[in-house]
Parts: C-alpha cells; sequence; structure tokens
C-alpha cells in the first residue's frame, strides 16, 4: 500500500467545504475511526454522493461479523414464541446510534448516514397520512415484526464478542436490532452490554456525567450543558459514596435475586467495556470523543474511560428523575394558595384554590373503571402547614465563583447540548397505552397498543434488544446503559409496557433555622446541614466553542432532604427541602425489571402484578396475553399522616412526618399493593398519563372533564362497544387520538354554542366560525393535505384556533381573578401546549402535546355560563361575568383579533423554521444528542418506542 499524501490536520476538516476539498486529494487518512479504505477521489465522491454501500466509507480494523451465509445458525430462533407473528413495534430514528469520525464528517459534508441510523424514522412518521387504509396485513408496513429471532435469510451478521463462546449477537437485515443469545447467564449479559456500547456508547457516557452532575467537564461548557447538569445535580447531590452504597445495598438485601442482579450488572458492564477495549484497538469508536478532546484522530492518544457499577446508578437517577418521580410543587402551590387568599379571603380563596387545583374531580376520565383507592385525599383540618409569609420566599443558590464566559456553541455541539433539552421535553409524563380484553375483539385474544413517550432525539434514549439465555426471554426497549434487562417489550407468551403516573411521592419540609443559615432544629436539636460541592472546569473543544471555565455547584442538606428554597414562617427563617421517596433509591427497580424478564416468573396477570410491585418509580403497568389483561400502578408512595395535607409544606417536625421513616436509609411505611389501582381483565383499559383511578388524588393540576385522555377512551370505548376488535382499528384509534387537538374536539363545540347563542353580525368573526365549525366537523384533527405535503387541511382554522385560545383564557380569566391570582395559577399550570408551543413543560418540535393546559378550566366555566349540567364545578363563573351575554362578548373580541393574526404572528419561526410555515412549526425534530442528523416528521402525538400486539397461545 503506498501512501500518496500525507494526512490532513484535522483542524482543518472542521467545515463541509474543508471535507469536500480534502475528499477531492487525498486518498486515504487516518480519522480516528479508523483507516479509510483507499479510493480515488472520483470513485470515494461517487459513492458518497449516490449512498452506494454504506453510509461511510469502510473501516480497516472494525470487528470482524460473520454474514448470514458463514454463519448459518440463528440462535435465538430456538426460544418459544406464542405471538405467531402478531407482535410488532417501532423505534424511530433507528437502531444504530453511534457514528465514527468518518461517518460524522461525511454526514456534515454531504447528509450521508451509518446504516440503520435512521431507517425507522421513514415507517414511524407516514403511519400520520397511512393510517385510515390500515389493515392487520399491513401493520408492519409501520411497524416491524417483533417475533423472537431471526430468519436465516434475514441475518446481517453474527457475531461472537470478544471472542465468547458462550453468546451470539445475531443482527437482522432490516433493522440491525441485536438478539443476543447466550448458552450461560453471564455469557447473555455480556452480550448485552456488548450490544449496548455498539448502539449506544457516546450516550450512555453523556448520562452517565450528567447523572453525576459533570456534563461539562466531560462535553465542554455549553450553557445549555450546564442547565443539564445542574438540574440533575440539584434534585439528586450524590457523592460516589452514595452512589456505592445504593449498589451494596440492593444487591445484599435481595436474596437469590439482588445476587443474581449483581452477577447480571457485572456480565453487562464487562460486555461495555470489552466493546470499549475493542473499538479502541480498531479505531472504530463514536466520532464524538474526537470531537470534544477526548481522543487524538491521529495518535489515537487519549481515554474511553470503563464504566463502573457506580455508572449505572448514575443513569438510573437521571431515568427516575425524567420519568418516574412524581409530585412535588408544594412553595409554589403554597404560594398560589397565598394569591387566592388574598384575593378572597381565606374561606373563599381556599375553596377558589381547591377548585383549580382538581384534586379529584368526579369528570376526569379514569384509567381503573370500578372500585376505590385512596390517597393524597385533602384532610378535613389539615395540620403542620409551614406556608410561607408573602414575599418571603427566595430559591436556593446552586452556582457560585463562576468565571469564565458562556460563548455561543458551534453547530457541532452535537454531544450534549441537545440533551439539556431532555429534562423538559421527556420529564412531564407523556406515554399511551390502550389494551382490550378478549372479550371485545374478532379473535377472543386481548389486543394492545401501548409504548412510552420519552421523547425525540438522535440516537433515541431507548434502545432495542432480544436477550435470551438461562432465565431471560424478552425482547423490547431499554434505556440506554440500563439494557442489562428489557425494560419494555414482550416475553414469550406475555407483553408489557407502562406510562408515568405522577402520584406524588415527593413532599416539602420547612426546618426551623437555629444559630445561623446552615444550621437546622431536627428533633428539637440544633443540627449542621450538610454541604455537598463540587467544581466543574471546562476547557473549548472542537464540537463546544464556549470558552474555558468554572463554576461551583453548592447544595446543602438535612435529613429532610435538599434544600431547595429559604423563607420566613410566622416570621421564623426557614429552609424549604425536598424529600422524595426514591431518594438514594434509584435502584431498587432492578428487581422488578429482572422478574419481568423472567418466564420463570411471569406467568400471568397476577405474577405480572408483583413484579411490578418491586419497582418504586411512579409508572402505570399494563400486560397483556392470549388470555387476560391487567394494569398495576407502581410507586413507593409513603404513608403520610392522616392529618397531613401533601399539596403544601408542612413543618418539619416528628409530628407530620412519614410513618416509619429512618432518615439514616430514606425508608419509611409505604401504602400496600392492594392500595395501589390495579386491575385484572377489566373490559379495556386507556392511559395517557390521566387519573388513575377513583380517589387517588395526587394527580398533577388540571386533571379534570378534559385531558387527552379522553381521546383515547372516546374512541376506544366507541370499539369495544361495537365489538370485533381488530389491531388494525386499535392502531388506527391510536392514531387518530395523536392527531386531534384536544382543544377542537372537546372544547371548541362548548365555545360555539356560546358564539350560535344570538347572530354573528361582525363578517370576520362569521368567516372564523364557519372555518372552525367545518374543522370541527372534519374531526378537529391536525393533518396534512397528503402524505408530505406539509400544508395541513383546515389551514386556517388550526391557525385560528392557535391564536384564540391564549388570548381566550387569559380574558375569561383575568378579569376575575385579577393578576396576580391568574400569574400565580399559570405558575402552576400553564395556559397552553398546542404542538407548535415553544413553551410549557416539552417545549417546541417535541411531538407530545396536550397534557397540560387550562382544557378543564374553559370547559367547566363555558358550560356553567350555558346553564349546563357540571360536576365539580370552578368555585365560581368567570367567562363575561358569568352571563351568557358578557362571555359571548369575550369570545367574539378575542375570537376577532385571533382570526386577524397572521401566519408569521402564529408561527414566527425558529432556527429551522421559517415565520409563517405551520407545518414546520408542529414538526417532530429528532434532538441530536450526537454527530448525526434526522429531518422533520410531521407532528404526530404518539409514543416513542410502540407495540402492537396480539398472542395467539399460552404455555
Amino acid at each position: 500500500m503506498t501512501w500518496r499524501t500525507p494526512c490532513t490536520a484535522l483542524d482543518r476538516l472542521r467545515t463541509p467545504r474543508r471535507f469536500r476539498e480534502f475528499l477531492t486529494t487525498a486518498s486515504i487518512c487516518v480519522l480516528g475511526a479508523g483507516l479509510l479504505v483507499p479510493l480515488s477521489p472520483a470513485t470515494a465522491a461517487e459513492q458518497i454522493s449516490t449512498g452506494t454501500g454504506s453510509a461511510a466509507p469502510a473501516v480497516v480494523g472494525a470487528e470482524p461479523a460473520a454474514t448470514a451465509a458463514e454463519s448459518g445458525t440463528v440462535g435465538a430462533a430456538a426460544a418459544a414464541d406464542h405471538c405467531g407473528g402478531q407482535c410488532s413495534d417501532i423505534l424511530p430514528p433507528g437502531q444504530n446510534g453511534n457514528a465514527t469520525l468518518a461517518q460524522i464528517l461525511l454526514h456534515q459534508a454531504f447528509g450521508t448516514r451509518p446504516a440503520h441510523s435512521g431507517d425507522r424514522l421513514g415507517p414511524y412518521a407516514n403511519l400520520a397520512t397511512g393510517y385510515p387504509a390500515l389493515t392487520d396485513a399491513k401493520i408492519n408496513e409501520f411497524f416491524g415484526d417483533a417475533s423472537f429471532g431471526v430468519p436465516a435469510d434475514q441475518v446481517a451478521s453474527t457475531l461472537k464478542p470478544a471472542g465468547r463462546t458462550d453468546v451470539t449477537i445475531v443482527r437482522d437485515k432490516k433493522t440491525g436490532v441485536p438478539h443476543i443469545t447466550g448458552t450461560t447467564r453471564y455469557g447473555t449479559e455480556f452480550g448485552a452490554g456488548y450490544a449496548a456500547a455498539q448502539d449506544r456508547l457516546w450516550l450512555m457516557d453523556v448520562f452517565r456525567h450528567v447523572g453525576r452532575g459533570r456534563l461539562t467537564p466531560f462535553a465542554g461548557g455549553a450553557p445549555s450543558n450546564q442547565a443539564l447538569e445542574q438540574q440533575f445535580w440539584r434534585t439528586a447531590p450524590y457523592t460516589e459514596a452514595e452512589l456505592q452504597a445504593q449498589i451494596d445495598r440492593v444487591f445484599a438485601t435481595n436474596g437469590a435475586r439482588g445476587e443474581q442482579a449483581l452477577a447480571d450488572a457485572t456480565a453487562y458492564l464487562d460486555g461495555i467495556n470489552a466493546y470499549i477495549d475493542a473499538s479502541d484497538r480498531g479505531r472504530y469508536f463514536p466520532g464524538e470523543y474526537v470531537l470534544t478532546g477526548h481522543k487524538d484522530s491521529i495518535t489515537n492518544a487519549g481515554t474511553i474511560e470503563h464504566f463502573e457499577l457506580t455508572d449505572l446508578v448514575a443513569l438510573a437517577s437521571v431515568v427516575g428523575a425524567l420519568f418516574g418521580s412524581g409530585g412535588g410543587g408544594e412553595v409554589n402551590n403554597a404560594l398560589s394558595l397565598l394569591a387566592a387568599q388574598s384575593k378572597y379571603g381565606v374561606a373563599e380563596g381556599t375553596k377558589v384554590w381547591e377548585s383549580f387545583r382538581m384534586r379529584n374531580d368526579p369528570e376526569a376520565v379514569l384509567t381503573v373503571h370500578d372500585g376505590s383507592f385512596p390517597y393524597g385525599a385533602r384532610p378535613e383540618d389539615p395540620q403542620g402547614r409551614a406556608l410561607p409569609d408573602p414575599g418571603s420566599v427566595t430559591q436556593e443558590p446552586l452556582v457560585h465563583d463562576r468565571t469564565g464566559s458562556a460563548a455561543t456553541s458551534t453547530a457541532a455541539d452535537t454531544s450534549a447540548t441537545a440533551a439539556a433539552q431532555a429534562l423538559t421535553s421527556a420529564r412531564r409524563g407523556m406515554s399511551n397505552a390502550l389494551v382490550v380484553s378478549g372479550e371485545h375483539t374478532a379473535s377472543g385474544h386481548p389486543i394492545a397498543v401501548f409504548g412510552p413517550q420519552t421523547g425525540y432525539f438522535a440516537p433515541q434514549l431507548l434502545l432495542l434488544q432480544e436477550l435470551q439465555g438461562p432465565g431471560i426471554s424478552a425482547r423490547g426497549a431499554s434505556f440506554a446503559g440500563l439494557s442489562m434487562y428489557v425494560e419494555l417489550g414482550r416475553g414469550q407468551d406475555y407483553a408489557w409496557s407502562a406510562t408515568t403516573s405522577g402520584q406524588d411521592v415527593i413532599d416539602t419540609y420547612a426546618v426551623e433555622l437555629c444559630q445561623d443559615d446552615h444550621h437546622y432544629l431536627y428533633r428539637g436539636t440544633c443540627t449542621p446541614m450538610e454541604k455537598v460541592e463540587q467544581t466543574n472546569s471546562w476547557k473549548p473543544t472542537v464540537a463546544d466553542a464556549t470558552a474555558a471555565g468554572s463554576y461551583r455547584m453548592q447544595a446543602w442538606r438535612t435529613a429532610y432532604g435538599p434544600v431547595t428554597h429559604r423563607a420566613t414562617v410566622d416570621g421564623k427563617k426557614v429552609a424549604y427541602t425536598t424529600l422524595r421517596s426514591s431518594y438514594l433509591h434509584e435502584v431498587d427497580s432492578v428487581i422488578g425489571f429482572q422478574m419481568l424478564n423472567d418466564p420463570g416468573h411471569v406467568t400471568g396477570p397476577e405474577s405480572f402484578q408483583k413484579a411490578a410491585q418491586h419497582i418504586n418509580y411512579t409508572f402505570n403497568w399494563f400486560y397483556a396475553d392470549s388470555e387476560h389483561t391487567a394494569y398495576y400502578n407502581s410507586g413507593d408512595n409513603p404513608v403520610r399522616v392522616t392529618d397531613v395535607d401533601a399539596e403544601f409544606p408542612v413543618w418539619a417536625r416528628p409530628a407530620y412526618e412519614w410513618r416509619d421513616w429512618d432518615p439514616g436509609t430514606n425508608t419509611a411505611r409505604y401504602t400496600p399493593p392492594s392500595a395501589h389501582p390495579n386491575s385484572v381483565d377489566q373490559d379495556y383499559y386507556i392511559s395517557w398519563n390521566n387519573k388513575q383511578a377513583e380517589e387517588y388524588t395526587a394527580a398533577p393540576w388540571g386533571n379534570g372533564s378534559v385531558h387527552r385522555g379522553d381521546l383515547l377512551d372516546d374512541r376506544v370505548r366507541k370499539l369495544v362497544d361495537g365489538g370485533g376488535v381488530t389491531r388494525a382499528s386499535l392502531v388506527k384509534a391510536m392514531a387518530e387520538a395523536g392527531l386531534a387537538d384536544l382543544r377542537a374536539e372537546d372544547v371548541l363545540p362548548e365555545l360555539l354554542k356560546v358564539l350560535d347563542s344570538a347572530p354573528v353580525t361582525d363578517p370576520a368573526v362569521a368567516a372564523a366560525v364557519t372555518k372552525l365549525k367545518d374543522w370541527v366537523a372534519a374531526g378537529g384533527l391536525r393533518t396534512e393535505t397528503a402524505a408530505g405535503s406539509k400544508k395541513y387541511a383546515h389551514a386556517d382554522a388550526v391557525r385560528i384556533l392557535d391564536a384564540w385560545w391564549p388570548l381566550l383564557v387569559k380574558a375569561q380569566f383575568e378579569p376575575g381573578l385579577g393578576s396576580d391570582l391568574y400569574t400565580a395559577f399559570t405558575a402552576n399550570l400553564p395556559v397552553d401546549e398546542a404542538p407548535s408551543a415553544a413553551h410549557g413543560p416539552t417545549g417546541a418540535h417535541a411531538g407530545s402535546a396536550f397534557q397540560y393546559g387550562w382544557w378543564s378550566y374553559v370547559d367547566k366555566d363555558v358550560r356553567s355560563v350555558l346553564g349546563e349540567q357540571v360536576q365539580g364545578g370552578l368555585a365560581r363563573t368567570y367567562c363575561g361575568g358569568g352571563t351568557l351575554a358578557g362571555c359571548r362578548d369575550v369570545l367574539t373580541r378575542t375570537l376577532k383579533e385571533a382570526a386577524g393574526r397572521t401566519a408569521a404572528q402564529v408561527y414566527p419561526g425558529d432556527d429551522g423554521c421559517a415565520a409563517g410555515d405551520q407545518w414546520c412549526a408542529d414538526s417532530v425534530v429528532q434532538r441530536p444528542l450526537g454527530g448525526i442528523e434526522h429531518g422533520r416528521i410531521s407532528w404526530q402525538n404518539r409514543p416513542t418506542y410502540q407495540q402492537v400486539v396480539e398472542f395467539t397461545s399460552h404455555r
């Protein structure tokens, strides 16, 4: 081999133009990802421009993988599979979440992508326009076959990782999903770790640093990186010793299952680390390590740190914070209650506050149709409340001693800059489930369409895999870095999934200060707070133009948890602390996931529920096999003192502590499984983060008469009433609900009734009303005129409602509530969460919409004005002073203003969308967490990972 040209310095290849110039002159170069195979400039350009072959040049030194013909075996095919070809799933954008430096640079220069990095995005996106013609036979045009094993003619590669003889990783041609089969338990878990690192090593590394609050030293000091590490470290400022203590406790206190979990975790980490070593030797590790300065592209100097057991705790703390820790917000609740009492007086203000809180709204859609599960109810005579004195609340500062400047990040900051959006775009819930019992299906077998909504990222936070080995038999999705078990998926003859439930497992305590600001009364003794701090320093990197800098994060901790705010209560100085039941217990759930993967444990709905009882995250769990369905709400729900109101801060005194609370271990008495909402073989179940059951009152604000769960419930109930439900009909119900504008379907008809109460004389208003009525008659969906048109049907009506809603809500409620109370209530619950909204819990381009908004408030208030029956109505009537004529004037005036707003005013544009581009404003973006980006897709409000299952037989 002749080296005709020396390697161009990497720092000269930072732009697409430079890289194109390099490709036209050089034949071969070391690029950290291995040696590019020598090609003539013309051949290289041709293959890149036409997309022939793989998306990146071949790499010398990459791990060998036998072809299907060479392997001759398909290890996982022997596993028992009772799905009969009727299990399907989908996870966009694609399985492959790793890209070498060469692949990243080629992508930036020419738009090419590694194989299987984006091949699931098209089928996922196409359901939005393809669902009306869906049949059972067409399901896998929009999903993928989730059967066990890989047909021999579909094997893309077979690998014995690290030369082991006790595990085989088979990847299929269509999706690249790893099917991992082990003859030993150790080998199975080793293969799971190795495959996870193949598909998500960089992402796993990012989030183990996020979990420790040390993202900036790892990925650069971009402002978004700083924000992300600060938010996580604020809620879990753990020391390394505390991370290790979780490992020691969980694995030592769960008997044989704990011992097995430790062995599984050790083998899993061995697999990850074996891949790190192999990719380092072969120089095919993720290119982000070069772009952030951890590896040298020419000399290969630098280190990718091995993973340790404590990294699993750090990763688990991120997942728990994002999806499994409901409750909190007691300080904000107190502030809005004080505002209500200031406006109306204590008695009337409390009544008004409670009506907006909607703790136990009788009109709320429920997941469990029968039975009562009391939890979180308001005491008749609340005791121990520690409400702050007006104007005294300040947030505890976290950042100190900042140096350097926060320069704007470059476009190459693809590592963790967008990860900062994960907390806001994924935290608040989302996810949905539709499960129908066999009594109402065409086949007589239950059908489920369900999955978690974990946001849209590239690569995805989840990965797919199949695990087959001693005591393990499952296929589905797992969080990257925690994939020692399948966390959501299917077993041999059953499937399970989850939605975020959000019940309250977080309380705020007011610790009375003594001596100074850093001592507090703990059970009568003046006790010093514990100071936990760490200094994060960063240097500029290729991928991050932020100047060098540093800051110190400091948290004060008490026995009652970390300090979040300072205030005075009745003139006494206090610190407010946050205590959650999962604090110091992020890895406890590992035993439950182990059980879900064990075919020897899960044999029916009751054993499934027992597995879910071992999961301390706040989730709704759903189950289906060929005969039964089931539901269970998980989480460590603390038993509170009877007269304590968990909605507000309470004094940190023994009389108001959780029952049997041990501050040394943060354990307490928890409500028994029978007290958690649960059910077996209900006619159907739906969940879209709605209220779980009667009297289960610890739900988020606004969980009332209009909730996006109604979009599912109305459609599934109609299917069940008609009978003969099929997989296709249930997918259609989900897909249509995922395109519906909740306001248009469930609130706009009431608003139009008010407008129709008298003739509409203003031409602009009349024209707007006609457009809105036509849209409602057509279903109130936000859909394209045709696949790929990027134009909405009823575009004017959509624009008008998007503009009208915030104007309407403000005009309807602010005059009666007053500006201070209205502002306080909007701090508890955002007014709107339309798909195009850049504000609110999920932010722009996140897919999920209509979970948080004033839908129920508007609905109940307008129905009261119309004289219709309202159960659990607001304490007062607000629209137009409570008269029909006055309300009609409010609606008419605001509708006219909204109709006059242009598309550019309603959709002002952002860094990816031009002003006025309605479709683009709604579009879903796979937010890059690495060097590979993807195109936008049309809006859908549906799970990220989703299964469609119907088992035909049972063991």
